[in-house]
């Protein structure tokens, strides 16, 4: 009797942490207006999150910087160039010292807005995969 009390304690607090929600980076975006917003950044680096990232980098010691630039050119040519930083976090800020940064450009000929908008999201993401994967093969 005593064995599956402790069983079932076990099996109740293993569970519980299997659904426990994955931790939130903080994510500081610096992007122009028109190609990315503080949401869009945070939603895109969430739904790219591993668990082996967060068990190596906790979020509470660590936070990204990001930042989408660029626009059109006469030719009506997306051009974007977008960063990540990872900098260590002090509280509720990030402090401006590195561990990792990455850059990804490119251009994309003729381009609605909709479809600039969607090269800087996919550009951006190039770059937080470019970080996650150089801390994770460091």
């Amino acid at each position: 009797m005593q064995v599956s009390r402790l069983f079932a304690a076990l099996l109740l607090t293993s569970a519980a942490q299997a659904f426990a929600a994955e931790p939130v980076y903080l994510v500081v975006d610096h992007s122009t207006n028109l190609l990315m917003n503080q949401a869009s950044a945070q939603a895109l680096w969430d739904s790219k999150g591993s668990i082996k990232f967060y068990k190596f980098f906790p979020a509470k010691k660590w936070g990204f910087a990001t930042a989408v630039e660029g626009g059109f050119d006469a030719d009506k040519n997306c051009i974007v160039t977008a960063q990540t930083e990872m900098l260590p976090r002090a509280g509720k800020v990030l402090t401006l010292k590195p561990a990792k940064t990455a850059t990804a450009f490119g251009v994309q000929h003729n381009s609605t807005l909709e479809q600039c908008k969607a090269f800087a999201q996919s550009k951006l993401g190039d770059s937080m995969e470019a970080v996650r994967t150089a801390l994770l093969h460091d």
